[in-house]
C-alpha cells in the first residue's frame, strides 16, 4: 500500500469493539487514583465485570460530570446576574460596589454586550462607535474578535432581543444574553469532551481530567473560548480518522473563532515531515487556510475596517497584566522594550520580541521532534507549541487556559500533575480580581497578583518538561506503555497520529540521522490492534 493510500478504519478507533480487557482503568494505572479510589472502596477488583454498562457508559458519566462542572462554571457566574431596581424603579444590572470583582463573578460577555453595540441591534463590523482615549484623542471602534465569535455574540443577542419579543420567562436583556451564549458555549465543551473520549476508546477515563477541571468552572464562561477549544479538539479527532480534509475544516473554522487551532499545522508538518507523509499535511493546511479566508473573505471584503480591527488591537495593545514582560517592569521598575507609549500607539518592539521568541520555541520543538528516539505523538508536540505561544506572548487571558487542557490531557494524562496545575491556574482568579478592585478598595497589591501569575507559568513549564520527558524517553509515555508493563507497547504507535500512527520514519530522516534502515511498514501495528492492555491481578489479560 503506498504511504499515503487511504487506510481501513482501525478497530483502535471503534469503542464498540473494544473489550474489558483492552481498556485502562485508571485506579490500576495511576498512582494517585488508586489512593484516591480508597474513599470509594479502592480499585476495581480482578473478576470485576467492566465495559457492559447498558447506560452508565464511560462517555455518558464522563459527559455527566462535565455537565455538573459546567453548571457549576454557571453558578460561579450568576452573582454578575443579579438585577435591582434604581431610584426611578428601573432594573438595572447589579455591579454596584464592583461587585463583578468582589464576588469573583466577571466574565466578558457581559460588559461587551454593550459595549460592542449588540444591545442595540449592532452588526458586527460595521456598527461604529467612539472611544475617548486618556489623552484626550478619540479612536473610531468596531467589534474586536475573530468573525465567528463576533456573529456568534451578534446571533445570541438577536435570540435573546426574539425571548423578550414573544414573552417567555425574563429578566434584563443581558442576563438572557448570558445565559443563551453559556448554553451554547457549554454544548462547545461537551463537544470537546466526547471528541477526547472519542480520541482515546481504550482510555476513556482520561477525558475526566478536563471534564473535572476547576478551570473549566471558572473560565468556561469567562469569555467564548470554549468555541476555538472545539474547533481544535475536533480537527484533531478527524485527523486520528485519517479525515485530514475535514481536519482541516474544523481548524479553519476554529481559527475563525479564535486563531490558535492554526497553530496545530506546525506539530503536523513537523511529525509528517519525519514520517513522509506530506500529502495528508497538505491537505490538512490548505483546507484549514481555505475554511478560514472563506469565513472571513465576505467581511473583510465588505467592511476592511471592521475585520481589521481585531487585528489593529492585537497589535496596538501593550504587555497584559499578567504577562511575563509586565511582571519584570513591574517587579524591576524597567519601562519595557518600546518605553513609555502614548495611548494607541504600537509596541513595535514589544511585538517583534514576543515574534522572535515564538519562533525560537518553535525551533527548539522542531529540534526536539527531530532529536526525538521515537517520533513524538502529535497531542505532545501540540501541547509543546501552544504553550510556548502563551509563555512568550505578550497577552494571557485567564480563559487562554483552555486551550491547554485538551492537549495537556492527552500528552500526558496523569491525573496528579495535571490537577495541581489547572487547580493553580484556576486560583489565579482569585488574586487577579481583587487586584483589579485596586488597593484603594481593600483589593489586592500587584506584587501578589503576579506571584500568582508567575507560580501559574512555572507550573504549566513543569507539565511541559514532563512531556519532554516522554518525548525523550517513550518508554515513560502512558499512553505508548501497556498497563503494569514497562517499555513502549508500538514505538511509533500515536493515537492521534491518523496516517502517522505506526508509520515508520521517512527513509531521508533514517539516512540523515544515521539510523538502522527500517522496512516499510515494520513499525506500523496490526490494523486491529486495540491499543494498551490492562492485566488483572491475576495475571490474566
Amino acid at each position: 500500500m503506498s504511504a499515503d493510500a487511504p487506510p481501513t478504519r482501525s478497530r483502535a478507533h471503534d469503542p464498540e469493539s473494544l473489550d474489558a480487557s483492552s481498556r485502562v482503568l485508571p485506579a490500576h494505572d495511576d498512582g494517585f487514583v488508586r489512593a484516591a479510589s480508597g474513599a470509594i472502596g479502592g480499585p476495581v477488583g480482578a473478576h470485576a465485570v467492566v465495559g457492559r454498562a447498558a447506560f452508565f457508559t464511560p462517555l455518558r458519566v464522563v459527559l455527566l460530570l462535565a455537565t455538573i462542572v459546567l453548571a457549576l462554571g454557571w453558578f460561579a457566574k450568576s452573582p454578575c446576574l443579579q438585577q435591582y431596581a434604581d431610584d426611578s424603579g428601573q432594573l438595572q444590572l447589579d455591579w454596584r460596589d464592583s461587585r463583578q470583582y468582589v464576588a469573583m463573578c466577571y466574565s466578558d460577555t457581559v460588559p461587551l454586550y454593550t459595549a460592542e453595540r449588540l444591545d442595540s441591534g449592532g452588526v458586527p463590523y460595521v456598527t461604529t462607535w467612539v472611544d475617548q482615549r486618556e489623552d484626550g484623542t478619540t479612536q473610531v471602534r468596531y467589534m474586536e474578535y475573530p468573525v465567528l465569535t463576533g456573529f456568534f455574540q451578534w446571533a445570541n443577542a438577536r435570540l435573546a432581543a426574539g425571548w423578550l419579543a414573544v414573552g417567555l420567562p425574563s429578566a434584563l436583556p443581558v442576563v438572557v444574553y448570558f445565559d443563551l451564549s453559556a448554553f451554547w458555549l457549554a454544548l462547545a465543551w461537551l463537544g470537546v469532551i466526547w471528541a477526547m473520549v472519542r480520541l482515546r476508546p481504550g482510555r476513556p477515563w482520561d477525558a475526566a481530567i478536563a471534564a473535572t477541571s476547576p478551570l473549566v468552572a471558572v473560565h468556561a464562561f469567562t469569555n467564548f473560548d470554549t468555541l476555538a477549544v472545539a474547533g481544535a479538539t475536533l480537527g484533531m479527532l478527524a485527523w486520528s480518522r485519517r479525515r485530514p480534509g475535514l481536519a482541516g475544516l474544523a481548524l479553519g473554522l476554529g481559527a475563525a473563532a479564535k486563531l490558535y487551532p492554526l497553530f496545530l499545522l506546525f506539530p503536523l508538518l513537523l511529525l509528517c515531515l519525519r514520517a513522509g507523509r506530506m500529502r495528508p499535511w497538505w491537505t490538512v493546511a490548505v483546507t484549514g487556510v481555505a475554511s478560514w479566508a472563506v469565513v472571513n473573505a465576505p467581511v473583510a471584503v465588505l467592511a476592511p475596517a471592521g475585520w481589521w480591527e481585531f487585528f489593529r488591537l492585537n497589535s496596538t495593545r501593550a504587555a497584559d497584566p499578567d504577562s511575563l514582560y509586565n511582571i519584570v517592569a513591574a517587579s524591576t521598575g524597567w519601562a519595557g522594550f518600546d518605553g513609555t507609549l502614548a495611548p494607541g500607539q504600537t509596541p513595535s518592539v514589544l511585538n517583534a520580541v514576543t515574534a522572535v521568541l515564538f519562533a525560537l520555541s518553535c525551533a527548539a520543538v522542531a529540534l526536539l521532534v527531530w532529536r526525538a528516539p521515537t517520533r513524538p505523538r502529535l497531542a505532545s508536540v501540540a501541547f509543546l507549541v501552544v504553550a510556548a505561544f502563551l509563555l512568550t506572548n505578550k497577552v494571557w487571558s485567564p480563559q487562554y487556559s483552555l486551550w491547554l487542557i485538551p492537549l495537556a490531557v492527552l500528552a500526558y494524562p496523569r491525573w496528579k500533575p495535571l490537577l495541581a496545575w489547572m487547580a493553580l491556574d484556576a486560583f489565579v482568579w482569585v488574586p487577579r480580581m481583587y487586584y483589579y478592585l485596586g488597593t484603594n478598595n481593600k483589593g489586592l497589591p500587584a506584587p501578589w497578583f503576579h506571584a500568582a501569575v508567575g507560580l501559574r507559568d512555572l507550573a504549566v513549564v513543569v507539565v511541559a518538561v514532563l512531556i519532554v520527558r516522554t518525548v525523550l524517553r517513550p518508554e515513560l509515555d502512558p499512553v505508548r506503555r501497556r498497563a503494569g508493563r514497562p517499555g513502549p507497547t508500538r514505538p511509533g504507535a500515536d493515537p492521534d497520529g491518523g496516517v502517522l500512527d505506526g508509520a515508520p520514519d521517512a527513509r531521508w530522516f533514517v539516512r540523515r540521522r544515521g539510523l538502522p534502515a527500517v522496512p516499510d511498514g515494520a513499525a506500523a501495528p496490526p490494523a486491529d490492534d486495540p491499543g494498551p492492555v490492562v492485566t488483572t491481578r491475576s495475571g490474566r489479560k
